[in-house]
């Protein structure tokens, strides 16, 4: 199965992968940081706030469903 893929291009200081990661589908991923670092050899090596210039792929996925919202149960009324 081939996955799409987004190439990613580190431009600013201060710059992770959990950061592109947010900064691309505003909200929790599960598991697309281990996948992003799987693809990509060395990523993680580089430490956690990646150089400038540092080029990567970055995994297009559909993000989860929005969680089925409950009512909310009060303990004490």
């Amino acid at each position: 199965m081939t996955t799409a893929m987004r190439d990613i291009l580190v431009s600013s200081d201060g710059v992770s992968v959990d950061l592109v990661i947010w900064q691309t589908y505003r909200k929790p991923m599960p598991s697309l940081l281990e996948q992003t670092l799987d693809i990509n050899p060395g990523l993680a090596g580089l430490g956690p706030i990646l150089p400038l210039g540092t080029r990567f792929k970055l995994p297009i996925v559909k993000p989860p469903a929005a969680p089925i919202r409950s009512d909310v149960i009060h303990l004490w009324s």
